[in-house]
């Protein structure tokens, strides 16, 4: 059983996340010691809507903290998702979910992707949030797909 829980906390701290594919990592700042500060950008797929891809950027602390996962990374990302082909949706599919998530500190910050549904719009709504364990931020960023189901 302790084998279990050592390995669901390894791979949370490991920044692991649903469907997540890497894209890019850009150097923003020089460290001395330790790996560079980067600007990372992943691509989310909606795991239940088919066709939607999700990239966000997000900024990723370096050092000697940084490069041990102990740094907590800043609460700075920005988001744009988009159609890749004909948008296919389950009928039965909740109005809210969370798609993804992505560790943003050893145990206690994530990032998560929620997807909202507004029926009268046809479209889906997807926000970036920055998540604590004791109090989240109010640091976020949003972008709208059209589902063309009418």
């Amino acid at each position: 059983m302790r084998g279990l829980v050592f390995a669901a906390v390894l791979g949370l701290a490991s920044g692991a996340a649903f469907g997540q594919t890497p894209i890019d990592s850009i150097n923003t700042n020089f460290r001395l010691l330790g790996p560079d500060d980067k600007v990372i950008v992943e691509r989310y797929d909606d795991p239940r809507v088919g066709n939607v891809s999700c990239y966000m950027s997000r900024a990723e602390t370096g050092g000697i903290k940084g490069g041990l996962g102990f740094a907590e990374d800043p609460s700075r990302f920005s988001i744009a998702c988009r159609a890749v082909g004909p948008v296919t949706m389950p009928p039965s599919m909740p109005r809210s979910e969370i798609i993804a998530f992505a560790q943003a500190s050893l145990f206690f910050k994530t990032f998560q992707i929620h997807r909202s549904l507004d029926p009268e719009k046809h479209v889906l709504v997807y926000t970036v949030v920055s998540t604590k364990l004791i109090n989240g931020s109010p640091f976020n960023s949003i972008s709208v797909v059209p589902t063309d189901v009418r």
